[in-house]
C-alpha cells in the first residue's frame, strides 16, 4: 500500500498533460501540457534536475529544500530572459558543464557550504530556464507553460530527492553508490558538452 500511494502522485503528473488537452481550443491547457513535458524531453535537462535532488537528499538538513528552490528561482529568471529575446551565450554548454559539476560534486562529495551549493546550482539553472523560455512555442500562454516547466521541473527534483534518501538508508555497502552516479553523471555531462562543441 505504501508504494502505491508513493507513486500515485507520480502517476497523475504523467497524466497532467492529457487531461490538459482533453478539451482543444484552450491555449492555456496546451502551454501547461508543453510546459510539463518540455525538461523531460531531454537527457541534460533530466540529468540536471534529477541531480539537484540527488546532490540536496546527500547533503541533508537545509540543503533538502534550499537546493531545488535555488534551481527552481535561477530557473525562472533565466526562462523570463529567454522569453524576452535577449541573448545568452553558450547556452547549451552551460547546461552540459551543468552536469559534469552537479556530478563532480556528488563522485567527490565535496565539502562545501551550503551558500556554495545554492549558488552553483542558482548559476546554471539560468541556463536551464533561459532554454525552457526561448523555445517556449509561439502558442503558448507563457504563465501555464512556466507553471508546467516549473512543475516538471519540481518532480525531476523530488525523483532525485526521493532516490538519495533510499540509497543513504542503504547499508554502509551501499554507501559508495552516490559517488558512482556522481561519477555517472560526470561522463553523461561530458558526452553533452562534446555534442553542444
Amino acid at each position: 500500500m505504501k508504494r502505491f500511494s508513493a507513486a500515485l502522485p507520480a502517476g497523475l503528473l504523467v497524466l497532467l498533460p492529457h487531461a490538459a488537452l482533453a478539451h482543444p481550443g484552450h491555449g492555456e491547457a496546451s502551454g501547461l501540457a508543453q510546459g510539463l513535458l518540455h525538461p523531460v524531453g531531454g537527457a541534460d535537462h533530466v540529468l540536471a534536475m534529477v541531480a539537484v535532488g540527488l546532490l540536496a537528499a546527500f547533503y541533508g538538513g537545509r540543503a533538502l529544500w534550499a537546493l531545488p528552490l535555488s534551481f527552481l528561482g535561477m530557473m525562472t529568471l533565466g526562462a523570463g530572459l529567454g522569453m524576452t529575446g535577449l541573448a545568452l551565450p553558450y547556452v547549451e554548454i552551460g547546461i552540459g558543464l551543468s552536469v559534469v559539476a552537479f556530478g563532480l560534486a556528488l563522485a567527490l562529495r565535496v565539502a562545501a557550504p551550503l551558500a556554495a551549493l545554492m549558488a552553483l546550482v542558482g548559476g546554471f539553472a539560468v541556463f536551464h530556464g533561459y532554454a525552457h523560455g526561448a523555445e517556449m512555442p509561439e502558442s503558448a500562454s507563457g504563465l501555464a507553460y512556466g507553471l508546467g516547466f516549473l512543475a516538471a521541473t519540481a518532480a525531476l527534483h523530488l525523483a532525485g530527492l526521493g532516490l538519495g534518501r533510499v540509497l543513504n538508508g542503504r547499508q554502509a555497502s551501499l554507501r559508495i553508490l552516490p559517488q558512482v552516479l556522481g561519477g555517472a553523471l560526470t561522463v553523461a555531462g561530458l558526452a553533452l558538452l562534446v555534442q553542444a562543441a
